[in-house]
């Protein structure tokens, strides 16, 4: 279980088949092998550590997913580590549970406040509402308006020079991961429909 508070941007150093390569620093504190790290949002197992770098296996549902299938070398990555009993929780409950991808609209406003628009499938809208949670390559955030299809999100300087938000373009993929509590009300709102079965 993750914040969706991204600890630090890491680089790409390898992309092979079902396998990435990453460098960090802050993270490899106490990063060890079978450890959960979220990278841009989706929770993955460390499955070697040398120095300053880890790699993780990336499945082909997670591909199908996710971003992860568009990075190259050099690209950077948001890093969180897991959840320990002693942490703060300063954003929200992020699983890295990613639930398909959204695209960005555009990347308005001013250098201090900047808002970002985000369309994504109906499939995945009906969980967003205005003021609720929403994680963006992992980054938790606040859906400020909710239009349709689409959604923005106020950015502030801090996130954007932290993360990997200050490389987003229009056309750019992001993870998405919707609130887990919206997806439960869901499931037992239906199950109730249907007589409790």
């Amino acid at each position: 279980m993750f914040t969706g508070i991204v600890e630090e941007v890491g680089e790409v150093v390898e992309v092979a088949p079902h396998r990435l390569r990453i460098a960090g620093g802050l993270v490899m504190d106490a990063l060890d092998v079978s450890d959960s790290i979220a990278v841009n949002g989706v929770c993955l197992t460390v499955t070697e550590r040398t120095g300053s770098e880890f790699a993780v296996d990336v499945v082909e549902e997670t591909l199908s997913r996710t971003n992860l299938g568009d990075l190259a070398p050099g690209g950077i990555v948001n890093l969180e580590r897991a959840l320990t009993p002693s942490s703060r929780m300063g954003g929200h409950v992020v699983q890295g549970h990613v639930d398909g991808t959204g695209e960005v609209v555009s990347f308005g406003g001013t250098p201090e406040a900047r808002v970002l628009r985000v369309d994504l499938s109906a499939e995945l809208a009906r969980y967003v509402v205005e003021k609720g949670f929403i994680a963006l390559d992992g980054i938790s955030l606040t859906v400020a308006s909710q239009e349709g299809a689409g959604f923005s999100v106020a950015v502030i300087p801090y996130t954007m020079q932290h993360t990997v938000l200050r490389v987003r373009n229009p056309g750019d993929r992001v993870n998405i991961e919707v609130d887990i509590l919206a997806k439960y009300v869901e499931r037992l709102t239906a199950s109730q429909a249907l007589g409790g079965r």
